[in-house]
């Protein structure tokens, strides 16, 4: 396997830092990313179920970012009145 030199730098940083040879990284990192039931595909599934989720009840579309701003802005400045 060839590696370019930034990524094999990379993984030599890491190796050293959390005491495992590089081609245990390297596994590890093959198991993660395509193993059946490695990581990256729980995050994929868990991912897909948050997009896929409609909004809470009651909610409408999503608030106007310039009233949001107004909002925080005037609730600063109330918290500052009298001072």
């Amino acid at each position: 396997m060839l590696l370019d030199e930034e990524r094999y730098e990379l993984l030599a940083q890491e190796s050293k830092r959390v005491g495992a040879p590089i081609g245990e990284l390297v596994r590890r990192a093959i198991d993660r990313e395509f193993s059946r039931g490695g990581q990256a595909a729980e995050r994929e599934a868990a991912g897909r179920a948050l997009l896929a989720m409609p909004p809470p009840p009651g909610e409408g579309p999503e608030p106007d970012w310039e009233d949001q701003k107004q909002e925080l802005l005037d609730a600063r400045m109330r918290k500052w009145e009298g001072a």
